[in-house]
């Protein structure tokens, strides 16, 4: 067995004969607007012990993938998937929003976390300053791991067959204040979802005026984890768009129509002839 599986939000968690018994309770289960434990203690990649919470005191949205950086496969797709995205924001990490990758194998260390930051820093490949200090790794011990996955809804089994964790694929994006506001599943994830899941979680302080007139035509569908369309949303914008465009040109029609005074004036051929 390879270390996880493919997930996507409507089987997540399900329960099937047929699946082997590793993964009968591995899953995700969708927990939006459910509070972060930002008491939770950790060790960042350098060792040293952090709270949560300090992820979430500078007023920005937050990323949350959780992996185990000896994963040989899915969680390397997991970060490459989100790499691959966030390359592709206009947005960086460390500026307009944070990053926290954190390990859900309590025997990691923070060597494994500082070797597994290199690498996806160095795949970002942006300016080291924000980035570095934007993106984060951690470990943490068997508790703090519980209640952060707990939190999340993230269930996932260790198989002591093959000393590997079977687990879903998904990224979180939480609220400045530490609640849980969109899931993104699967391993690769559309550039523009996550950008409109980072502005709405802000509150709308990051993004542009497009932004927000896409977040009027668009709304996050938690069953997909996928921005649809609104529909009667569309339709009245392209009512608005036509009644100013309509006019806009009656006011160019009525700016330019001659007015009595200004017909054409017959010439002098026309009034006294010729001499």
């Amino acid at each position: 067995m390879q270390g996880g599986y493919y997930a996507g939000p409507p089987e997540v968690g399900r329960q099937d004969g047929n699946v082997p018994n590793p993964l009968q309770n591995v899953g995700i289960d969708q927990r939006l607007n459910e509070q972060l434990p930002l008491d939770a203690v950790f060790r960042d990649e350098n060792g040293q012990q952090v709270k949560l919470g300090q992820y979430f005191s500078h007023g920005k949205p937050v990323i949350l993938s959780l992996v185990y950086y000896e994963c040989p496969m899915l969680c390397n797709q997991v970060l490459i998937g989100l790499v691959g995205s966030l390359k592709a924001l206009t947005f960086d990490v460390g500026k307009e929003f944070e990053v926290l990758t954190v390990s859900f194998d309590p025997r990691e260390t923070p060597g494994l976390a500082r070797q597994k930051k290199s690498t996806f820093l160095t795949r970002y490949d942006r300016p080291s300053a924000p980035a570095a200090a934007g993106w984060h790794f951690l470990t943490g011990d068997e508790n703090s791991i519980k209640r952060l996955t707990e939190a999340v809804g993230f269930r996932y089994a260790y198989d002591p067959t093959t000393n590997q964790f079977a687990h879903a694929s998904a990224v979180m994006v939480a609220t400045p204040e530490g609640r849980l506001s969109h899931y993104f599943y699967g391993i690769e994830y559309a550039p523009k979802e996550i950008r409109l899941g980072l502005i709405e979680a802000s509150d709308n302080k990051i993004g542009s005026p497009v932004d927000r007139l896409l977040l009027y035509c668009y709304h996050y569908d938690p069953a997909t984890g996928k921005y649809g369309a609104r529909v009667m949303n569309i339709l009245r914008l392209g009512g608005v768009i036509f009644l100013i465009g309509f006019a806009a040109m009656l006011f160019v029609l009525i700016r330019w129509k001659p007015h009595a005074g200004e017909m054409e004036r017959p010439t002098t051929s026309e009034v006294g002839g010729t001499a």
